[in-house]
C-alpha cells in the first residue's frame, strides 16, 4: 500500500490497484477484444471477492479521490456470530438484496425479534415485500412532498443537531399538533408517504453524515416530544389512524432505531399513566425512555451540548438565519464536505473495520471509505478543488454558525429500545389520559 498526496488530498492506492493500472496500461497494444476479456475477468475476480459489497457500476476506471476517515465500529463477539448466521439463513433463501446486506441492518431485526432467527427471518422477509410494493428503493428520487412547509406549521416537527455522542436529534411538539388542519393540508397517504421518505433520508444521509463527523458508526437518533399542551384536539381519530399507521410501518419495516427519548412538560396525569404502563414494557425498553415535567433543562444538557439545543428547550441555538431551529436542518448532513463523501459512498461502502469485543478496550479503526464512480467534479482530477474548498475532509469543517466537535472513542451500548414500542407507548399514554384525566393533564 502506498500514499501520495495530491492538492492536500490523501489518497491511498493499494498495490492490486497499481496492478490493476500498469496491466490496463501496458495493454493498450493488445487487440480491443483482448483486451475487453481481461477487463471482463478482473472485474468478476473483484465481484466475487467483495460478495454483495459494491453494486455493479459502468466499466470507466474513476479516480475515486476520497481521503482515510477513521470510523469506529463496537461489536459484541456473540451478536456478531448471530447476525453471521442469519445472513447465511437470508442468502440461502434468497432474501438478501445486494443493498440491504448489512451487518448492522440484519442486527437490528434480531433485537426486534430477540435474536429467534426464524421470527428476525419472517419479519425481514415481509419488510422486502413491503418495500417493493410500496416503492420504497426509489422514494427519496420518486416522492416530492411539496407541502411540507405548510405541515410543518400543524405538525411542528424536524431533526436538528447532533447529541454528545454524534446521534442526530429529532423533535416534535405534539402539543402544537392540529390534525384537522394538517388533512386539510395534505392527505393521509402523502404523510405517510413523507414519513417513509424521511426514514430512508436518515439512513442514506443523516446516518452515515453523522458516522463521519463523529468518526463512529451511527444508526439511532436521540428524540425529544414536548408535550406541553396535548389534549383532546391532538389525538382524534385522524389522529389515532395516523400513528397507528406509522407505528407499523416503525416497529415492522425500520425497528430498533431508538437509542433515547425525552419526554418533556409532562404534567400530572401524564406521569400517572407513566408509571402504571412502565411496569409492563421490557426494563431495556423503558430505561431508554424520560419522561420529565417542566424542569427538564438539566437532563437534555446532559445528553445534548447547548450549541445543538433549541433555546426554547434551554439551549443556545436559534437558527435565526434559517427560520427557526425546526426549519434549519441544522446537522452534520448539512455540511457539503460531509455530504460530500455521503454522495461519493455506494450503500455498501468497502470498509475495513477494526472490531472490538466487549471484554476488549475500545480501539479506533480506519475505515476506508469508497466508491466505484463519483461526481465528476470530485472524482476528475482534471478539474481538482481548490486546498481551502476540500482541506482535511477526515475532520469537516461545518459552516461558520454550527459546529461539530471532534468525539472521542466511546462504546457504543449494545442494547436499542424498539421505536415502535415508544411510540406505542405514547400514544397510548395520549389517548387514555386524554380520555380519563384530561382536566389534570391539562
Amino acid at each position: 500500500m502506498s500514499e501520495s498526496n495530491i492538492d492536500g488530498i490523501e489518497i491511498s492506492v493499494s498495490n492490486d490497484e497499481r496492478r490493476d493500472r500498469a496491466d490496463a496500461e501496458n495493454s493498450e497494444d493488445e487487440p480491443k477484444h483482448r483486451r475487453m476479456r481481461s477487463l471482463r475477468k478482473k472485474a468478476l475476480h473483484a465481484s466475487t471477492k467483495l460478495t454483495h459489497s459494491l453494486k455493479k457500476r459502468g466499466k470507466r476506471k474513476v479516480d475515486c479521490r476520497v481521503p482515510r476517515i477513521p470510523i469506529e465500529d463496537v461489536r459484541d463477539a456473540g451478536e456478531e456470530q448471530a447476525v453471521s448466521s442469519f445472513r447465511e439463513v437470508l442468502f440461502a433463501r434468497n432474501l438478501l438484496p445486494e443493498r440491504h446486506d448489512d451487518y448492522h441492518m440484519m442486527l437490528r431485526f434480531l433485537k426486534a425479534r430477540k435474536f429467534d432467527v426464524e421470527k428476525a427471518a419472517q419479519m425481514w422477509d415481509e419488510m422486502l415485500q413491503w418495500r417493493n410494493e410500496f416503492g420504497t428503493d426509489t422514494i427519496l428520487e420518486d416522492f416530492e412532498f411539496h407541502e411540507l412547509e405548510e405541515v410543518l406549521q400543524y405538525y411542528p416537527q424536524g431533526y436538528h443537531g447532533v447529541d454528545k455522542d454524534g446521534r442526530p436529534v429529532y423533535i416534535e411538539l405534539l402539543g402544537k399538533v392540529e390534525p384537522n388542519k394538517l388533512v386539510q393540508t395534505t392527505t393521509v397517504e402523502r404523510y405517510i408517504k413523507y414519513h417513509v421518505q424521511e426514514f430512508e433520508r436518515a439512513f442514506r444521509e443523516k446516518f452515515p453524515a453523522c458516522s463521519i463527523a463523529a468518526q463512529k458508526h451511527i444508526d439511532t437518533t436521540t428524540t425529544i416530544l414536548d408535550v406541553h399542551g396535548v389534549g383532546w384536539k391532538n389525538f382524534g381519530k385522524i389522529a389515532r389512524d395516523l400513528v397507528r399507521c406509522m407505528q407499523k410501518i416503525d416497529g415492522d419495516y425500520y425497528p430498533e432505531t431508538l437509542h433515547q427519548m425525552f419526554i418533556v412538560n409532562a404534567g400530572a396525569g401524564f406521569k400517572l399513566i407513566w408509571s402504571t404502563i412502565k411496569g409492563l414494557l421490557d426494563p431495556k425498553t423503558s430505561s431508554k425512555i424520560h419522561v420529565l415535567g417542566a424542569k427538564y433543562q438539566s437532563r437534555l444538557l446532559e445528553a445534548i451540548d447547548a450549541s445543538q439545543l433549541p433555546e426554547f428547550f434551554g439551549g443556545l441555538c436559534t437558527c435565526s438565519n434559517q427560520g427557526g431551529c425546526l426549519r434549519s436542518n441544522k446537522g452534520p448532513w448539512s455540511d457539503p464536505l460531509i455530504m460530500k463523501i455521503v454522495h461519493s459512498m455506494e450503500s455498501s461502502a468497502l470498509r475495513d473495520i477494526v472490531q472490538v469485543s466487549d471484554i476488549e478496550e475500545t480501539i479506533t479503526g480506519s475505515v476506508r471509505l469508497r466508491a466505484l464512480k463519483l461526481p465528476e467534479r470530485i472524482s476528475d482530477t482534471s478539474n481538482a478543488e481548490s486546498g481551502s474548498d476540500v482541506d482535511d475532509l477526515g475532520s469537516p469543517v461545518a459552516p461558520e454558525d454550527v459546529e461539530y466537535h471532534s468525539l472521542a472513542p466511546v462504546r457504543e451500548e449494545v442494547n436499542y429500545c424498539s421505536l415502535n414500542s415508544a411510540i406505542i407507548l405514547i400514544s397510548s399514554i395520549h389517548v387514555i389520559t386524554c380520555q380519563l384525566v384530561a382536566p389534570i393533564f391539562r
